[in-house]
């Protein structure tokens, strides 16, 4: 079925020689991503999966960073509020639909990680079927470092990726790599310079693209039950956690004391 994507106003979708190149588009926010994009990312994963004329997609970030993850001006602004607390009340099933649309879409999904990728961004990444990233770009997941649970996938796609013990390190400590370091971590598959992220990304995709349809398809999706298993038994109860977290005093202080430049000082509820 052919697909318009002229809805979308904070991402771009481009298609050429049957594959779709997906932009955040939010650089002068680094690509953060507020409800509104979230709700796009949800809506798009299904457009994708539906057009016949995708047969790969390349997710990258306009501008220098892939995506920032949360955006943590909306974050001081919902913290204490009744605002906050009904967005931690539909968040999680938003999150849910996300990831497991990502993990639905037939295509091959090659993220080309073309500058910093943090928090919600680094899971985005991480959910593709293959990763690229600029070798110099930072990349983790902070929740910790804003008060919040890694509950939005990070505590899913980490463990199968670098094992238990490194990803609750890595995801306890908020700690951020560069992306020579995030591939020889295994979290992504390849670490290239910066200018050379976009274009491996469209020669993987081409490759992709001229396979037969259903062993690439299928093969994919074949693997994809086992990160469902994942998903099902361990996002429940993480994001419930990550939105208990929003509604203490240290998120709140912890976001603002980001935006603020200063250390936090954090109270322990």
């Amino acid at each position: 079925m052919k697909k318009s994507y002229e809805q979308y106003q904070y991402i771009k979708i481009e298609k050429q020689n049957r594959i779709a190149v997906v932009t955040l588009n939010r650089p002068e926010y680094r690509n953060a991503l507020h409800i509104e994009a979230h709700a796009e990312l949800e809506q798009l994963w299904l457009d994708l999966a539906q057009d016949e004329e995708v047969y790969a997609i390349v997710l990258t970030g306009a501008g220098k960073t892939f995506s920032a993850g949360g955006d943590i001006k909306r974050m001081v602004e919902r913290a204490g509020t009744v605002e906050g607390l009904q967005y931690s009340l539909k968040i999680p099933a938003a999150t849910k639909r996300l990831l497991q649309n990502i993990l639905d879409v037939p295509q091959p999904i090659i993220a080309a990680v073309n500058g910093d990728a943090v928090g919600l961004g680094a899971t985005l990444a991480l959910f593709g079927d293959v990763a690229i990233i600029a070798e110099t770009a930072k990349f983790g997941d902070t929740h910790t470092k804003v008060g919040l649970v890694a509950g939005d996938g990070g505590t899913v796609i980490w463990p199968l990726l670098m094992g238990p013990a490194r990803a609750k390190e890595f995801l306890m400590r908020g700690l951020i790599v560069d992306g020579a370091e995030a591939c020889r971590r295994n979290l992504v598959n390849y670490a290239v310079p910066t200018e050379e992220v976009l274009p491996k990304a469209m020669a993987m995709a081409a490759e992709l693209s001229e396979l037969p349809i259903w062993a690439v398809r299928w093969t994919k999706l074949s693997v994809n039950k086992w990160i469902k298993e994942q998903l099902n038994a361990i996002l429940d109860a993480s994001i419930a956690f990550e939105m208990l977290s929003m509604n203490t005093h240290d998120h709140g202080e912890a976001a603002r004391a980001f935006l603020e430049k200063r250390k936090p000082d954090f109270k322990g509820y």
